[in-house]
């Protein structure tokens, strides 16, 4: 093998190894007692990630979780709950609409939503959650933005 065969070989294996790293959108939740005047809330309501993208959980404040809501999820993936008051993290593999809450806060309106690959097949499923409490006001205004 020649030199310039090397280079050529090391610059391409550069450049894709960089635009993995690049490309990936992994994105933060904080846990929060308090965002402006919400309390018992999610930093972000609603996140659009790629399949394959990681969403991390920050248990900022304490007396939070992450739990998966039966029925919002598509078909294919194993319940997900997180322990009290610790980070999580979930990689997204199948595609759809993932509904989440706060175990303890779900009537207080602590939800969010993960939209994974931009598809929305399941969402007849997520209107039909039962929601509870200051959520139950919340989740259709949160749904029309999907």
């Amino acid at each position: 093998m020649n030199n310039t065969f090397l280079k050529i070989t090391l610059v391409l294996f550069s450049i894709l190894f960089i635009s993995n790293i690049t490309n990936a959108a992994d994105t933060t939740i904080e846990m929060l007692n308090k965002q402006g005047k919400e309390s018992m809330v999610y930093s972000k309501k609603i996140v659009n990630v790629n399949v394959g993208d990681t969403v991390f959980w920050k248990a900022t404040t304490k007396g939070h979780n992450v739990e998966f809501i039966k029925g919002g999820y598509p078909e294919g993936v194993e319940k997900f709950k997180s322990k009290m008051n610790k980070d999580a993290e979930y990689k997204f593999t199948v595609p759809g609409i993932y509904a989440y809450w706060c175990t303890p806060h779900k009537s207080m309106g602590m939800i969010g939503f993960v939209v994974v690959g931009g598809d929305k097949s399941n969402l007849d499923a997520i209107k039909s959650i039962k929601f509870f409490g200051k959520s139950k006001k919340m989740a259709p205004e949160l749904i029309s933005k999907l």
